[in-house]
């Protein structure tokens, strides 16, 4: 006979497998007839824009490009310093074992370097570094077993547990745009440099709806017509609504931010700006806290049971955190004597992470570069490294957590001063999510199979040993908690001690073939 059983169901969203990989982008580039031939580049600067993502059976397919800007010295007695700009496309496979079709990911990307050599005046050979970490997850519909109906006679051992159950994932795509003004008394001739990222970072629950809220924060460096190097900042609004079913205030979110596609357009000079358009691709998963209390076993001292179990992995104790990490370094870069700081590019990199019993400690770097000047408006580039630390306290079993650090670049300051010692104030917000894995062991079809075997005996004295408790000791001899802790006095029926004495009493059925009788003979 089959058992009537209550149940509830649990999405899973479990991590199948996390994969790190470093690849290299390279191509050619022609400058275009109506720039100068080129005698010496003096930096290159990219951003990284994924447009596609294809998960395949083992692997996985990103195509995206690098928008590249390169500042150069011109060979020409006209101009001094011009800049380039071209898309760097790339179409790379990834082995990450046992992700299949249908799976969802999460990528970050960094571009850890970029370089450009002249092949000749018209020519330029660029080489990047870029490092991609890929997180695939499989959602899984499970249900759980948490009690059972017309079933008195069977003992249940049960533990509340807290999980993090599925709610639903959501994209979008949110285009960002802006006219980012520039001094009015400069007239813009080229683009020189620019940087974007996004920042600023929150997310907003209410029912069946996900309000994020961002900023692209832009930097760009621009030539003027009078051969004057500026630079520009602004931050650019990225605001977006993702519907989710079910979803409301007490739902944990989790956002990821993919740059997709820039346009940068100088505008008509009288008009002093540049346009800049973002696509940026938004995807939310949402999770609940349940409490569930899950049968972990059960017997009956009347009837045998058959009971198929498995195990199954979720997450749980999923938190977020933040926190500013102030650094606070003077650095001292040869050949600053009588020169300018124009503008500085930083890119923090952790390099290793090491998990403790109550701490996670993030060992990283900043990887700083400098665009300066002279008096005589020379540009040159000096690059630095600022190592730092971080630690995360107070965590309870840090070895079994699993964590994702993104880091943001709230503020940055640095200040030239005598002998080329630049004071250097950068705050950077650690972002820290983390959840630990669980394993359940749920049944999911309990059955009766006949009855126990008829005993000739009602009690039995039995000593306890090593690792035994009053469920185990009742399930092996087809009795009760209840039945022993009476019989036995027993004042905390999870306290015995190894070599006490216990009375069992057992369950007896004696039956005739109209009506069977249950005697409890405690």
């Amino acid at each position: 006979m089959v058992i009537d059983t209550v149940k509830e169901n649990l999405c899973i969203n479990k991590r199948i497998s996390t994969k790190k990989e470093i690849f290299q982008v390279e191509g050619d580039m022609i400058v275009p007839d109506s720039k100068p031939d080129i005698l010496n580049t003096i930096c290159t600067s990219g951003v990284v824009c994924i447009y596609k993502k294809e998960i395949m059976t083992d692997k996985i397919r990103i195509d995206g490009n690098i928008n590249t800007y390169i500042m150069y010295l011109a060979d020409s007695s006209e101009d001094k310093v011009r800049g380039i700009n071209t898309d760097l496309d790339f179409s790379e496979f990834i082995q990450v074992p046992n992700c299949q079709e249908g799976m969802t990911c999460k990528l970050e990307v960094n571009l850890k370097s970029i370089e450009s050599k002249i092949i000749n005046g018209r020519k330029i050979n660029i080489k990047a570094t870029v490092e991609a970490k890929v997180s695939v997850f499989s959602n899984e519909e499970v249900e759980i077993i948490n009690d059972l109906t017309n079933a008195e006679e069977i003992k249940m051992l049960k533990e509340d547990l807290k999980v993090n159950s599925l709610v639903g994932t959501g994209e979008t795509k949110i285009y960002a745009k802006d006219n980012i003004a520039i001094n009015n008394i400069d007239n813009l001739a080229e683009i020189l440099k620019s940087n974007i990222c996004i920042c600023d970072k929150d997310v907003k629950v209410s029912y069946n709806k996900i309000l994020v809220k961002a900023e692209a924060e832009v930097n760009i460096m621009y030539l003027t017509e009078d051969n004057r190097i500026n630079c520009v900042n602004a931050k650019i609004p990225v605001v977006g609504f993702i519907d989710i079913q079910n979803v409301n205030d007490d739902s944990i979110c989790d956002v990821n931010y993919e740059i997709k596609n820039i346009l940068l357009k100088p505008n008509p000079s009288e008009e002093h700006s540049v346009y800049v358009e973002i696509e940026v691709g938004v995807v939310a998963t949402v999770y609940e806290e349940k409490q569930i209390n899950l049968i972990q076993d059960l017997y009956s001292p009347c009837e045998n049971l058959d009971c198929n179990k498995k195990k199954i992995t979720t997450i749980t104790d999923k938190k977020s955190s933040q926190e500013i990490k102030q650094i606070r370094e003077k650095l001292t870069l040869e050949g600053m004597e009588n020169k300018s700081i124009i503008d500085v590019d930083v890119i923090p990199i952790i390099e290793n992470e090491n998990k403790l019993n109550s701490r996670i400690i993030y060992e990283g770097e900043l990887q700083l570069m400098f665009v300066v000047s002279d008096n005589e408006m020379q540009i040159d580039t000096k690059s630095a490294k600022i190592p730092f630390e971080y630690a995360v306290e107070n965590l309870d079993n840090g070895e079994q957590m699993n964590t994702d650090m993104e880091m943001e670049i709230l503020n940055k300051d640095f200040i030239l001063q005598d002998g080329g010692i630049v004071s250097s104030n950068i705050d950077i917000k650690m972002n820290m999510n983390s959840y630990r894995d669980t394993d359940l062991n749920i049944m999911d079809e309990i059955q009766t199979n006949g009855e126990r075997e008829a005993q000739d005996y009602s009690i039995v004295m039995y000593i306890v040993k090593k690792d035994d408790t009053l469920w185990k000791i009742a399930k092996t001899f087809g009795s009760t908690i209840e039945d022993i802790v009476r019989t036995n006095g027993i004042e905390d029926e999870n306290k015995i001690d190894v070599g006490q004495k216990l009375f069992i009493p057992r369950y007896v059925r004696k039956t005739n073939k109209q009506n069977p009788v249950v005697v409890n003979y405690a």
